[in-house]
Protein backbone atom coordinates (compact mmCIF):
# COMPACT_ATOMS: atom_id res chain seq x y z
CA UNK A 1 0.00 0.00 0.00
CA UNK A 2 1.25 3.74 -1.04
CA UNK A 3 1.81 6.32 2.08
CA UNK A 4 -0.51 8.72 2.00
CA UNK A 5 0.62 11.04 4.73
CA UNK A 6 4.20 11.22 6.10
CA UNK A 7 5.92 13.37 8.68
CA UNK A 8 8.84 13.85 6.00
CA UNK A 9 5.51 16.38 4.32
CA UNK A 10 5.37 19.05 6.87
CA UNK A 11 2.17 20.59 5.44
CA UNK A 12 -0.04 17.60 6.11
CA UNK A 13 1.20 17.66 10.05
CA UNK A 14 -1.15 20.87 11.50
CA UNK A 15 -4.25 19.82 9.29
CA UNK A 16 -4.16 16.11 11.26
CA UNK A 17 -3.04 16.96 14.35
CA UNK A 18 -4.03 20.60 15.41
CA UNK A 19 -0.23 21.38 16.18
CA UNK A 20 2.28 23.57 14.33
CA UNK A 21 5.13 21.46 12.90
CA UNK A 22 7.65 22.74 15.43
CA UNK A 23 5.36 21.49 18.07
CA UNK A 24 4.90 18.46 16.57
CA UNK A 25 8.81 18.14 16.07
CA UNK A 26 8.96 18.69 19.92
CA UNK A 27 6.42 15.97 20.60
CA UNK A 28 8.69 13.60 18.70
CA UNK A 29 11.47 14.24 20.57
CA UNK A 30 9.75 13.80 23.79
CA UNK A 31 8.31 10.43 22.72
CA UNK A 32 11.97 9.36 21.79
CA UNK A 33 13.57 10.80 24.90
CA UNK A 34 11.31 8.57 26.38
CA UNK A 35 12.34 5.58 24.79
CA UNK A 36 10.72 5.52 21.56
CA UNK A 37 13.05 5.05 19.20
CA UNK A 38 13.92 1.12 18.53
CA UNK A 39 16.68 -0.40 20.22
CA UNK A 40 18.30 -3.74 19.98
CA UNK A 41 17.20 -6.99 17.64
CA UNK A 42 13.77 -8.46 17.04
CA UNK A 43 10.92 -7.35 14.17
CA UNK A 44 11.80 -3.76 12.69
CA UNK A 45 8.71 -0.72 12.84
CA UNK A 46 7.86 -0.48 9.67
CA UNK A 47 7.65 3.68 9.91
CA UNK A 48 9.85 5.99 11.38
CA UNK A 49 9.84 6.97 14.62
CA UNK A 50 8.36 10.45 13.62
CA UNK A 51 5.63 8.66 11.12
CA UNK A 52 4.69 6.22 14.37
CA UNK A 53 4.38 9.45 16.78
CA UNK A 54 2.14 11.00 13.53
CA UNK A 55 -0.09 8.09 13.22
CA UNK A 56 -0.92 8.09 16.92
CA UNK A 57 -1.74 12.18 16.61
CA UNK A 58 -4.00 11.82 13.78
CA UNK A 59 -5.48 8.85 15.46
CA UNK A 60 -6.56 10.66 17.98
CA UNK A 61 -7.12 14.11 16.41
CA UNK A 62 -9.78 12.41 14.09
CA UNK A 63 -10.93 9.53 16.06
CA UNK A 64 -10.91 7.37 12.24
CA UNK A 65 -11.05 3.43 12.60
CA UNK A 66 -7.53 1.72 12.38
CA UNK A 67 -8.80 0.74 9.16
CA UNK A 68 -8.91 4.26 7.89
CA UNK A 69 -5.65 4.92 9.56
CA UNK A 70 -3.81 2.57 8.32
CA UNK A 71 -4.52 2.86 5.11
CA UNK A 72 -2.63 6.60 5.08
CA UNK A 73 0.05 5.12 6.50
CA UNK A 74 0.14 2.17 4.12
CA UNK A 75 0.29 -0.29 6.69
CA UNK A 76 -2.15 -3.44 8.00
CA UNK A 77 -4.59 -2.66 10.38
CA UNK A 78 -2.88 -4.72 12.44
CA UNK A 79 0.01 -2.29 12.50
CA UNK A 80 -1.82 0.26 13.19
CA UNK A 81 -3.32 -1.03 16.56
CA UNK A 82 0.08 -2.06 17.45
CA UNK A 83 1.88 1.51 16.98
CA UNK A 84 -0.69 3.04 19.40
CA UNK A 85 -0.44 0.66 21.89
CA UNK A 86 3.70 1.09 21.74
CA UNK A 87 3.13 4.71 22.06
CA UNK A 88 0.53 6.03 23.82
CA UNK A 89 1.92 5.79 27.21
CA UNK A 90 5.26 7.58 25.79
CA UNK A 91 2.95 10.08 24.62
CA UNK A 92 1.08 10.85 27.64
CA UNK A 93 1.03 13.61 30.17
CA UNK A 94 3.78 12.76 32.96
CA UNK A 95 2.17 12.40 36.27
CA UNK A 96 3.03 14.89 39.04
CA UNK A 97 5.77 13.19 41.36
CA UNK A 98 6.21 15.90 43.68
CA UNK A 99 4.43 18.27 46.09
CA UNK A 100 3.29 22.33 44.41
CA UNK A 101 4.52 25.54 46.13
CA UNK A 102 1.82 27.00 48.32
CA UNK A 103 1.59 29.85 45.49
CA UNK A 104 0.57 27.59 42.99
CA UNK A 105 -3.55 27.82 42.07
CA UNK A 106 -4.81 24.79 40.45
CA UNK A 107 -8.76 23.91 38.97
CA UNK A 108 -10.26 20.52 38.58
CA UNK A 109 -13.37 19.71 36.74
CA UNK A 110 -14.31 16.16 35.42
CA UNK A 111 -15.75 15.39 32.20
CA UNK A 112 -17.28 12.55 30.57
CA UNK A 113 -15.76 10.68 27.90
CA UNK A 114 -18.42 7.99 25.98
CA UNK A 115 -16.25 4.58 25.77
CA UNK A 116 -16.80 1.08 24.52
CA UNK A 117 -15.22 -0.91 27.22
CA UNK A 118 -18.03 -1.48 29.51
CA UNK A 119 -16.12 -2.80 32.15
CA UNK A 120 -14.95 0.61 33.36
CA UNK A 121 -17.59 2.64 32.56
CA UNK A 122 -21.69 3.25 33.42
CA UNK A 123 -24.73 4.82 31.86
CA UNK A 124 -24.50 8.51 32.57
CA UNK A 125 -26.08 11.74 31.27
CA UNK A 126 -27.93 10.99 27.98
CA UNK A 127 -28.42 7.08 29.01
CA UNK A 128 -24.40 7.28 27.31
CA UNK A 129 -21.76 4.45 28.56
CA UNK A 130 -19.00 6.97 30.10
CA UNK A 131 -15.99 7.21 32.13
CA UNK A 132 -15.75 10.06 34.80
CA UNK A 133 -11.97 11.63 34.07
CA UNK A 134 -10.75 14.36 36.59
CA UNK A 135 -8.89 17.09 34.94
CA UNK A 136 -6.56 19.32 36.34
CA UNK A 137 -5.06 22.85 34.88
CA UNK A 138 -2.69 25.99 36.11
CA UNK A 139 -5.05 29.05 37.05
CA UNK A 140 -2.26 30.95 35.73
CA UNK A 141 -0.81 29.56 32.82
CA UNK A 142 -4.21 26.88 31.99
CA UNK A 143 -1.84 24.14 31.07
CA UNK A 144 -2.91 20.37 31.99
CA UNK A 145 -1.44 19.61 34.94
CA UNK A 146 -2.59 16.33 35.93
CA UNK A 147 -5.26 13.64 34.76
CA UNK A 148 -6.80 11.30 37.20
CA UNK A 149 -7.62 7.48 36.79
CA UNK A 150 -10.53 6.80 35.05
CA UNK A 151 -13.68 6.36 36.98
CA UNK A 152 -17.18 4.80 36.14
CA UNK A 153 -19.93 7.94 34.84
CA UNK A 154 -22.08 7.47 36.89
CA UNK A 155 -19.62 8.62 39.82
CA UNK A 156 -19.88 12.08 41.43
CA UNK A 157 -16.98 14.52 41.17
CA UNK A 158 -16.67 14.65 44.91
CA UNK A 159 -16.03 11.13 45.18
CA UNK A 160 -14.22 10.28 41.64
CA UNK A 161 -11.76 13.34 42.73
CA UNK A 162 -10.16 11.18 45.27
CA UNK A 163 -11.12 7.88 43.81
CA UNK A 164 -9.13 8.85 40.41
CA UNK A 165 -5.70 9.73 42.51
CA UNK A 166 -5.57 13.05 41.31
CA UNK A 167 -5.93 14.76 44.83
CA UNK A 168 -2.66 13.13 45.29
CA UNK A 169 -1.49 15.31 42.18
CA UNK A 170 -2.57 18.28 43.61
CA UNK A 171 -0.79 18.33 47.21
CA UNK A 172 0.60 21.25 48.21
CA UNK A 173 -1.32 23.94 46.01
CA UNK A 174 -4.86 25.48 46.23
CA UNK A 175 -7.57 23.67 44.29
CA UNK A 176 -10.58 24.94 42.80
CA UNK A 177 -13.77 23.53 41.47
CA UNK A 178 -17.72 24.05 41.37
CA UNK A 179 -20.31 22.84 44.16
CA UNK A 180 -20.17 19.37 43.51
CA UNK A 181 -17.13 18.94 45.53
CA UNK A 182 -18.88 18.80 48.90
CA UNK A 183 -16.48 16.57 51.58
CA UNK A 184 -13.39 17.52 50.20
CA UNK A 185 -12.40 20.35 52.59
CA UNK A 186 -9.04 20.53 51.21
CA UNK A 187 -10.73 22.42 48.05
CA UNK A 188 -11.96 25.72 47.34
CA UNK A 189 -15.69 26.09 46.50
CA UNK A 190 -18.54 28.81 46.14
CA UNK A 191 -20.81 29.90 49.17
CA UNK A 192 -23.70 27.89 48.58
CA UNK A 193 -27.08 29.57 47.81
CA UNK A 194 -29.27 29.44 50.55
CA UNK A 195 -32.13 27.61 50.54
CA UNK A 196 -35.88 29.29 50.21
CA UNK A 197 -36.75 31.01 53.36
CA UNK A 198 -33.30 31.60 54.49
CA UNK A 199 -31.21 35.33 54.46
CA UNK A 200 -29.51 35.68 51.23
CA UNK A 201 -25.81 35.21 51.36
CA UNK A 202 -23.87 38.78 51.82
CA UNK A 203 -22.75 41.02 49.31
CA UNK A 204 -19.11 39.67 50.19
CA UNK A 205 -20.09 36.15 49.26
CA UNK A 206 -21.64 37.29 46.55
CA UNK A 207 -18.72 38.67 44.78
CA UNK A 208 -16.17 36.12 46.23
CA UNK A 209 -18.78 33.52 43.96
CA UNK A 210 -18.12 36.16 40.91
CA UNK A 211 -14.67 35.88 41.17
CA UNK A 212 -14.61 31.95 41.64
CA UNK A 213 -16.61 31.53 38.57
CA UNK A 214 -14.73 33.73 36.60
CA UNK A 215 -11.43 32.21 37.22
CA UNK A 216 -13.05 28.25 37.14
CA UNK A 217 -14.67 29.12 33.58
CA UNK A 218 -11.04 28.49 32.56
CA UNK A 219 -11.06 24.93 33.45
CA UNK A 220 -14.10 24.41 31.25
CA UNK A 221 -12.81 26.30 28.44
CA UNK A 222 -9.53 23.84 28.62
CA UNK A 223 -11.71 20.62 28.34
CA UNK A 224 -13.68 22.06 25.56
CA UNK A 225 -10.26 22.76 24.11
CA UNK A 226 -9.34 18.92 24.68
CA UNK A 227 -12.50 17.76 23.01
CA UNK A 228 -11.50 19.28 19.64
CA UNK A 229 -9.26 16.33 19.47
CA UNK A 230 -12.21 13.12 18.69
CA UNK A 231 -11.14 10.41 20.44
CA UNK A 232 -12.46 12.14 23.42
CA UNK A 233 -15.64 12.42 22.44
CA UNK A 234 -16.29 8.33 21.49
CA UNK A 235 -13.17 6.51 23.01
CA UNK A 236 -13.23 3.16 21.48
CA UNK A 237 -10.03 2.01 23.34
CA UNK A 238 -10.02 -0.70 25.44
CA UNK A 239 -8.61 -1.12 29.23
CA UNK A 240 -6.47 2.00 29.83
CA UNK A 241 -6.72 3.28 26.31
CA UNK A 242 -9.11 6.05 26.91
CA UNK A 243 -6.51 7.15 29.97
CA UNK A 244 -3.33 7.12 27.51
CA UNK A 245 -5.83 8.94 24.93
CA UNK A 246 -6.87 11.49 27.57
CA UNK A 247 -3.14 12.29 28.80
CA UNK A 248 -1.87 11.95 25.20
CA UNK A 249 -4.27 14.66 24.46
CA UNK A 250 -3.19 16.97 27.08
CA UNK A 251 0.49 16.30 26.28
CA UNK A 252 -0.45 18.05 22.66
CA UNK A 253 -2.56 20.53 23.65
CA UNK A 254 0.17 21.99 26.47
CA UNK A 255 2.04 22.13 23.44
CA UNK A 256 -0.02 24.31 21.33
CA UNK A 257 -0.46 26.04 24.04
CA UNK A 258 3.50 26.82 24.86
CA UNK A 259 4.58 26.79 21.17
Amino acid sequence: MEQVISADRPEWVPVFTGLSVRQFRRLVRIVAARGGEQTGTGRRWGLSLADRVLLVAVYYRTNLTFRQVALLFGISKSAANRVVDHLAPLLALAPVTSKHSPETVLIVDGTLVPTHDRSMSASSKNYRYSVNLQVVIDANTRLTVAVGKPTPGNRHDCRAYTDSGVDQQCLGAHVMADGGYQGNPEVVMPYRKPREGEPSLPRWKEDLNTVHKSVRARVEHALAHLKSWNILRNCRRKRQGVYYATRGVAQMRNLAMTG
